[in-house]
């Protein structure tokens, strides 16, 4: 008799799903540290502002760094493909939701001007910004170069999947330690959700790894192509890659989660899975300051022949101070992200983001139920 071979499901977690522990000692939310340092640069506000058209503007930068965070510009959206991005912005925000994926890749298709990238970085850094650039590998080589000679602060390289090994057409491909040999700035590269790919992409000595695929709220990867891992999976399997390459080398890498995160409890529960930051879209295009005028769109919804992503209608909520910081009299943790955050470290004993990974993670599926009848709305 042949045994059939099966192949088996690994159960995978997203934030809904899990809780975190309290700790077995406590600690006061003002004795905390939220800093996060990459390659000798540190952020008070361990938070990455989204490389989306709707949020990251050079004027969102310089707030973002106001905040204690730093925004990530996109550099093949339309801040380096017109004079004028905001009259742009406007089209999209205004055009009817079935019309606006047509507009977009319309509007994508104009070229990117190097002497606009130039333009866009002097212009937020002139806004008193750090200031942090995102590319997909296709462009990274010609576009990336500019970008530092330009005083580029951090160069992100950003696809929906990342891998150290990819296999194409080109004669010579994007080779992550060639890159950093050609800028002299630190490289983010992502986004992956696997040990075995976090811990190749470390090895090729890049100096911070985005986690993520499929969880955003503007993104439709996972209805598209089916491809994605939850969250909750994806930041422990990849946290556990940082840990295994700093025993091997004493190399500390750190993880950003990218995607997913909608509260403060959602924020507070990928620290906890082992994020050193989190990577932020749709929340802060509810900012008065972000410039999509409460609208999203996917990275990729402009994309000509598969378009992975939708404009979603997300409002403006309050300034990017209040967002992160309140005060706010909303009880559903869509503001004040910092604040929650810790409050949840106090709860758990540790004082700063290191700390904050070694609280205990638990599968709690009825989370959103569980004693919370009258706020769901049943009678």
């Amino acid at each position: 008799m042949v045994v059939p071979q099966l192949k088996e499901l690994r159960r995978a977690y997203g934030f809904d799903e899990v809780a975190i522990a309290p700790g077995a000692f406590t600690v006061n939310p003002e004795l905390t540290s939220t800093d996060f340092s990459i390659d000798g640069m540190t952020l008070s506000t361990p938070i990455l502002a989204a490389a989306m058209d709707a949020i990251v503007s050079p004027a969102f930068a310089g707030e973002m760094a106001r905040q204690g965070g730093m925004a990530v510009m996109n550099l093949e959206g339309v801040q380096t493909r017109y004079d004028d991005p905001d009259d742009v912005l406007s089209q999209v925000v205004t055009t009817p939701q079935e019309e606006v994926t047509s507009l977009l890749q319309k509007l994508y298709t104009a070229p990117i001007r190097d002497t606009l990238i130039a333009e866009r970085v002097e212009e937020t850094k002139k806004n008193g910004a750090m200031c942090a650039v995102s590319v997909t590998p296709a462009n990274t080589k010609r576009l990336a170069p500019i970008a530092a000679e330009a005083g580029a602060d951090m160069i992100v390289v950003q696809s929906t999947v990342t891998t150290a090994r990819h296999v194409s057409t080109s004669q010579r491909g994007l080779r992550f330690p060639e890159l950093l040999e050609m800028v002299d700035v630190p490289v983010l590269v992502g986004n992956c959700v696997s040990y075995e790919v976090a811990l190749e992409l470390m090895e090729t000595g890049i100096h911070g790894v985005l986690v993520g695929v499929g969880p955003g709220a503007a993104c439709t990867t996972r209805e598209v192509t089916g491809v994605g891992v939850p969250q909750v999976t994806a930041t422990l399997d990849c946290a556990a890659a940082k840990e295994e390459y700093f025993r091997r080398t004493g190399r500390y890498v750190p993880i950003i989660t990218d995607g997913g995160i909608r509260t403060g409890g959602d924020l507070c529960k990928a620290f906890a899975c082992g994020a050193d930051a989190v990577m932020l879209g749709t929340p802060l295009a509810q900012a008065e300051e972000a410039p999509g005028k409460g609208y999203n769109w996917g990275m990729a919804n402009p994309h000509p022949d598969l378009p992975r992503g939708t404009r979603v209608n997300v409002g403006v909520k309050g300034t990017l101070k209040q967002l992160l910081f309140g005060p706010t009299s909303l009880t559903d943790g869509t503001q004040n992200l910092i604040g929650a955050l810790r409050i949840c470290m106090g709860m758990v004993g540790a004082t700063n983001i290191r700390e904050m990974h070694n609280a205990e993670i638990i599968v709690a599926p009825a989370i959103k139920t569980e004693g919370k009848h009258y706020q769901l709305g049943f009678e």
